[in-house]
């Protein structure tokens, strides 16, 4: 059966695994040609193993991402999951990880419109990941609020910048997807468990949940300049 996005070309930034390859995966799904990109381009291949076209791209660094559209030419649109890591209480705030989280999340997106807006058609689109801290900030929290409320910004400004071509951010809130590995297991299940007691939807998000919101802004041709909260009402208590 034929969607809006058959035979439409989405290129996805980030990584083999997650939020990305839910993406990938609810692209393909959707009847698109997936083109996915990231800093890392072997793992990418080890990652998805001949299924989708792989390259290597840093959006921080301006001749990389020119380097990807010059060698892409037109894509139909763009996704760019891609973070930089930049938790941490502000006494033991390195300047240098929140530069890279801005870099990464906020200039980054500007230089991917630069270079691909321009090759796209007017209906293309793209994606960028937000995140709930920008709407509800909590301890240890400040570089990535900062980050995700610019990228919210960034996507406002863009849609207007660039329009007809649509510019849209989802902004998930706790998302089972690797991202809180980190605190071991035990931790981890007792964030879950307490946010899922806690948010309207009484549970924590899937990769899949925010896959859904990627295709619907991909999809969605009267919506631009929007921020969408895949976080189970997180914000609103």
């Amino acid at each position: 059966m034929k969607t809006a996005l058959t035979d439409r070309s989405v290129l996805v930034i980030g990584r083999g695994s997650g939020i990305a390859h839910a993406v990938v995966t609810a692209v393909r799904e959707a009847g698109g040609k997936v083109i996915v990109a990231s800093r890392d381009q072997a793992a990418l291949d080890s990652a998805y193993d001949g299924a989708v076209d792989t390259a290597s791209v840093d959006v921080t660094d301006e001749a990389s991402v020119a380097a990807l559209a010059e060698r892409l030419g037109t894509v139909d649109h763009v996704v760019s999951t891609a973070s930089a890591r930049a938790r941490s209480t502000l006494a033991d705030m390195q300047p240098s990880a929140v530069l890279l989280s801005l870099s990464t999340k906020v200039l980054g997106p500007i230089l991917l419109a630069k270079h691909f807006a321009p090759r796209m058609p007017q209906d293309g689109s793209f994606v960028f990941f937000s995140g709930a801290t920008a709407r509800k900030p909590s301890p240890g929290m400040i570089a990535v609020s900062a980050t995700n409320g610019g990228v919210d910004a960034v996507t406002r400004a863009l849609a207007v910048d660039i329009a007809p071509i649509r510019v849209n951010a989802v902004s998930p809130g706790t998302i089972d997807s690797g991202a809180y590995d980190a605190l071991g297991e035990e931790k981890k299940a007792a964030l879950y468990r307490m946010r899922a007691e806690h948010n309207p939807a009484r549970r924590v998000g899937t990769p899949d949940d925010a896959a859904a919101a990627v295709i619907f802004a991909l999809t969605s041709t009267f919506t631009t300049g929007a921020t969408l909260a895949v976080d189970g009402g997180e914000h609103l208590v």
